[in-house]
């Protein structure tokens, strides 16, 4: 493949790389998809598709940390393979759904299934990147999801066009398919030993698990905050491009597509040298930075011409970009280094609930303030971006101080 290309070489992340573009597809798919067929088509109000998704959401979070800790004790890769079959049964549930108890009745399990597979699917990584290439396989895997969500939306495209009974319904069938898809692909990767081979020993575990891990709780917190800048670009920044800024709307599409082709060229590279929790914090720190200066230069198109307008939204995205990939990285490496070793999934699963948690809080919030308060808004939000950041390191070296020593193994008793 060519040097830009985000497919990794021949190995196993090749094949997690392949499982998971297949997968990705599909949530393009829904993603553009599974609002309009869920209102146009089955004739929900978009209010009612907005709540349900909201509690299903929220709902869902709940299967994070189980889920998680389950693949720290079985195979994690036949786990989430088994969950991608699940998946792909609740995805053609969506055919039968034809009331709002119905649908929530669907919406519930998928969120559950969604939330847990993520905690799954980064405990596979750990064990197939080893503790030294996992935060390069988390990154080279999230440019594989982008380019995977760019091409669902652009298939989705066809069946929104057509805009017919049957054309929904072949959009949730192929959304069924690529999940059985990734499935058979994962099994197509070697057995992973449960919690990237390692074995319980004395001292090893934090007593209570993730959830009472207060300082891990903090860091994780910290990064949760800057994690929200997923829901500001995606809701907050089309909502602003369109109404504050007054750009026509395709300037949306232009937007989001700056992010995720920086986000497929430049993923890998700016993920490097966070491997260990404390150059992973100051990376952090550096994300909360730079996201923190791109808030004023969205502030500022609310001010200027429209065609000035348009150019500083695509530069101040670019530069949001890049705070989104190094927090992303850094995020990854910290979870990772900060939990014991034999509760890698558990610990991903609670980073995951705090950072679902923040999103789902952020909807509102973020869009309140910044919608609500204009350039202003803007300012308070970069305010909040940069103190997480700064507070980042800080917080990882109490938690690297925290962590326990495994005890002594007796001189010339074997490994």
């Amino acid at each position: 493949m060519g040097r830009v290309s985000p497919l990794p070489p021949p190995g196993p992340l090749r094949t997690l790389a392949y499982a998971t573009l297949a997968n990705t597809v599909g949530a393009g798919l829904w993603l553009a998809g599974g609002a309009l067929y869920l209102t146009r088509d089955v004739g929900l109000s978009a209010t009612s598709v907005g709540a349900g998704l909201t509690v299903a959401g929220l709902v869902g979070l709940s299967a994070s940390v189980p889920l998680g800790g389950l693949a720290d004790r079985w195979d994690p890769r036949t786990l989430r393979a088994a969950l991608q079959v699940g998946q792909a049964v609740v995805a053609l549930a969506y055919l039968m759904v034809g009331s709002f108890p119905a649908f929530l009745a669907v919406a519930v399990p998928e969120a559950l299934l969604v939330a847990g597979n993520l905690a799954v699917r980064a405990a596979l990584v750990a064990a197939v990147g080893g503790p030294d290439g996992r935060v390069h396989a988390f990154a080279t895997l999230r440019a594989v999801a982008n380019l995977g969500i760019t091409v669902g939306t652009a298939l989705a495209g066809i069946a929104l066009a057509v805009d017919t009974h049957r054309a929904y319904q072949v959009l949730i069938v192929g959304n069924a398919a690529t999940y059985l898809l990734s499935a058979a692909l994962l099994l197509r990767l070697p057995p992973q030993p449960a919690a990237a081979g390692a074995r319980r020993t004395p001292g090893t575990l934090r007593r209570g698990g993730p959830l009472r891990d207060g300082r891990f709780l903090a860091v994780s917190g910290a990064s949760a905050v800057l994690s929200t800048h997923v829901t500001v670009l995606v809701l907050v920044v089309p909502l602003w491009t369109v109404n504050r800024a007054g750009a026509p709307p395709p300037v949306v599409s232009a937007v989001l597509l700056v992010n995720t082709v920086l986000t497929v060229l430049l993923a890998v590279r700016l993920s490097r040298g966070a491997e260990r929790a404390a150059p992973a914090a100051r990376k952090l720190r550096r994300a909360g930075l730079v996201l923190a200066a791109a808030a004023p230069l969205y502030a500022v198109t609310g001010v200027l011409p429209v065609l000035p307008a348009v150019v500083l939204l695509l530069v101040a995205t670019a530069v949001w970009t890049v705070g989104d990939l190094w927090h992303g990285a850094a995020g990854a490496g910290l979870a990772y280094d900060l939990a014991p070793p034999d509760a890698i999934g558990a610990y991903q699963g609670a980073d995951g609930l705090l950072a679902g948690l923040a999103q789902a809080l952020g909807r509102g919030l973020l869009t309140l303030l910044v919608l609500g308060g204009g350039p202003v808004g803007w300012l308070v939000l970069g305010g909040i971006f940069a103190a997480a950041g700064l507070a980042a390191p800080a917080l990882a070296r109490r938690a690297i101080a925290d962590r326990p020593v495994p005890e002594a193994r007796p001189a010339g008793v074997p490994g």
